[in-house]
């Protein structure tokens, strides 16, 4: 389990200060599966995964889980609802088993006069903004081809870690859907998929093109002959 040091924010405090904030926090333990805030709740704490995987979700009036992260310890969660004194504006659920330390928001307030301390609030807060704003661009921008054909270019290795179910989950996608891709994908040569769930990719091209024409392109194997019997 990782301990408040391990935490960019708080790894410039004093030992006396992080004593201070362990002393006055409170430590649960998760099984997977369980909610660790709903999004509307609105609670006074700052939560630090210290073990365990969670994803942040929202719910869509349909009652479709819309992913917007997936995070490991140590990591933090919660920031913006905490400086904003607002409502949580989304669920935390545990993937695995896991700890929390939940922070109350007055001994974070009590060292923001600290400038490495705020600092390291401001770079977790951009780099949560970076997040949506890469969610935003992808599920406004690209097909659900186009987001497959991405994330096996820049990591196809998330595949044999996780189920695909998961990763279904990470490209809002239903199990369905990417498992209907990925037959399309095998069919046009573009990927061969072991029994491990290791995939090769035999054309990055083709799934360059994807990317940039939303779609995944079917290749004409006739193209030559038909070319040759017009001329």
């Amino acid at each position: 389990m990782y301990s408040l040091s391990d935490i960019q924010l708080f790894s410039k405090l004093s030992p006396t200060h992080i004593t201070e904030i362990e002393n006055n926090s409170v430590v649960r333990s998760y099984s997977k599966n369980s909610i660790v805030f709903y999004e509307g709740d609105k609670k006074d704490y700052l939560f630090v995964i210290l073990e365990g995987t969670i994803k942040l979700y929202k719910t869509s009036p349909k009652g479709t889980q819309v992913h917007i992260n997936r995070m490991e310890a140590p990591s933090l969660v919660g920031e913006y609802a905490c400086f904003e004194r607002m409502p949580f504006p989304a669920t935390c659920e545990f993937i695995t088993d896991g700890k929390v330390m939940m922070i109350p928001y007055s001994i974070i307030y009590k060292h923001m006069s600290n400038p490495d301390f705020a600092m390291s609030i401001v770079k977790s807060l951009t780099s949560k903004i970076m997040i949506l704003s890469s969610l935003i661009h992808k599920e406004t921008i690209y097909s659900s081809e186009a987001k497959v054909a991405k994330i096996l270019l820049e990591n196809k290795e998330i595949f044999s870690r996780l189920k695909y179910n998961e990763v279904a989950d990470i490209l809002n996608l239903t199990p369905e859907t990417l498992s209907r891709i990925f037959k399309k994908m095998k069919k046009e040569k573009i990927i061969e998929v072991a029994s491990n769930h290791d995939i090769k990719i035999l054309d990055h091209k083709a799934l360059e093109d994807a990317v940039e024409h939303n779609k995944v392109q079917k290749r004409c194997t006739h193209c030559v002959a038909n070319f040759k019997s017009m001329n």
